[in-house]
């Protein structure tokens, strides 16, 4: 089988990358909304597989799709992308000396001999991540340092910030990062789709 990363993130696809197996990437372009009524972990379900529909019909039956989309979970709502650094800093600041919850979903879409289909399947992981109270000037230094906007929640946890700042983790750091790579190799383990 041939593996297809449909993401444009550099860090999963060093996490991929990690399994020494050979993967090619696509991009996808996909609007990334969802139905008001979904919350938490539905999200980014729901997004993953937007991205795979996107694909699926170019997919052959030798090849696995791989999509994902993370999000940060925070009091009842959805830290995504900041719009800006402005946003970004408004972001740390809510997270600042509280826990929230990170949601990585990972669909994989594939064609299976036994079925006789394509057959998609889609996984969920969730890590509470906890900060402590940041000063106004290390969410400044960060911000401006780091330019975080292409992060859900404006932070990487494997950057500056996840050093100075985190105090405690339960649950995948590899989610948090954005792809829960330790239950994507189990997943394509189980169902023999590892290349050879």
């Amino acid at each position: 089988m041939k593996l297809i990363l449909g993401s444009q993130s550099p860090r999963r696809r060093e996490l991929l990358g990690g399994l020494d197996v050979p993967f090619s990437w696509v991009k996808i372009d996909t609007e990334e909304s969802y139905p008001s009524s979904l919350s938490a972990e539905d999200i980014p379900i729901y997004i993953s597989r937007e991205k795979a529909d996107a694909y699926a019909e170019a997919l052959g039956k030798d090849e696995v799709l791989i999509t994902s989309d993370t999000i940060v979970w925070f009091d009842g709502s959805m830290l995504g992308k900041p719009k800006d650094n402005a946003d970004a800093k408004r972001m740390l600041s809510l997270l600042s000396g509280k826990t929230h919850q990170v949601y990585t979903a990972v669909c994989f879409t594939w064609y299976d001999d036994k079925r006789r289909q394509q057959v998609q399947d889609t996984l969920c992981d969730k890590t509470d991540v906890t900060f402590r109270d940041l000063s106004n000037e290390e969410i400044d230094y960060y911000v401006d340092n780091y330019n975080p906007t292409d992060k859900a929640g404006a932070y990487g946890i494997q950057e500056w910030i996840g050093y100075v700042g985190v105090t405690r983790m339960e649950g995948s750091y590899f989610n948090v990062m954005g792809f829960p790579i330790e239950r994507v190799y189990m997943y394509l383990k189980e169902n023999d789709l590892l290349p050879n």
